[in-house]
């Protein structure tokens, strides 16, 4: 009985020893695994982060870098052509065609006011439309009085879109009201030409010139009036017109049995 008791109390310490090692070791690979999953967690999340900052900067340059999708085709797509005549006005003129699904508000914009003016100035283009607008410039004589043909002028002129709603009427404040979705489509320079002398940029620039005027005469012409004429207005008259006959004629004969 005693080696018995003797062999149990043995055997229990002998568990106990043995038991404790291993609780201590698996709390121990415990507690360290849980570190290494939390620092692998933190170094992901810091992965993460950075892969997600970099991703967002890489979009963000991608951006930059695509072209920006124009609303408007012009023509000449980026120069304006005048005709060099120191101590004049001149035209120039462009065609802007709305290439986009949806109606088109533009505006031109310059940096000499004072100098140059446009017609029109803005306007709206539905789908497909396009428009030939002037661009007048007065050129001013050189230092020296000497016809300077490749003058450089530093005036600028910028054309801006905007999409707008189908039926609006064109007002310049459409462009201060939503100034993020403004566009612009071309900056344009200013390019003279020898008015003497034919080239197809002056050929092409006084064809473009006389449309311009041709539509200008089109708009100021009164519309016609192609639907059907108003009949009732004249047959009243002309059944006034029959009765009154009448009536003077039977006060003639009236005039007449008395006499």
């Amino acid at each position: 009985m005693a080696i018995a008791e003797e062999n149990s109390h043995s055997d229990g310490n002998v568990w106990s020893l043995c038991r404790m090692p291993f609780w201590q070791a698996g709390n121990a690979s415990s507690s360290s695994a849980s570190q290494n999953l939390h620092q692998q967690n933190h170094n992901q999340q810091h992965l993460d982060g950075s892969n997600n900052h970099t991703s967002s900067t890489v979009s963000s340059v991608a951006r930059s870098l695509l072209p920006t999708r124009r609303r408007l085709r012009l023509d000449p797509p980026s120069k304006l052509y005048f005709p060099y005549e120191p101590g004049k006005q001149v035209r120039s003129a462009i065609r802007i065609k709305n290439t986009s699904k949806s109606h088109v508000a533009f505006k031109f914009q310059t940096t000499a006011p004072k100098s140059c003016f446009m017609r029109p100035p803005g306007g709206i283009l539905v789908p497909g439309e396009s428009l030939i607008a002037t661009v007048f410039k007065f050129v001013e004589q050189p230092e020296n009085n000497e016809k300077q043909v490749d003058q450089k002028s530093k005036v600028k002129f910028k054309i801006v879109s905007l999409k707008v709603k189908g039926g609006m009427d064109y007002v310049p404040e459409l462009f201060d009201e939503q100034k993020d979705q403004v566009a612009v489509e071309q900056i344009l320079r200013v390019e003279f030409l020898d008015a003497e002398r034919p080239s197809p940029a002056m050929e092409k620039l006084k064809r473009q010139l006389a449309e311009a005027e041709a539509a200008l005469e089109a708009r100021k012409k009164p519309p016609e009036d192609a639907g059907p004429k108003l009949v009732g207005e004249g047959l009243v008259i002309d059944e006034w017109k029959e009765r009154r006959e009448r009536y003077l004629a039977r006060q003639q004969v009236e005039g007449s049995d008395s006499v």
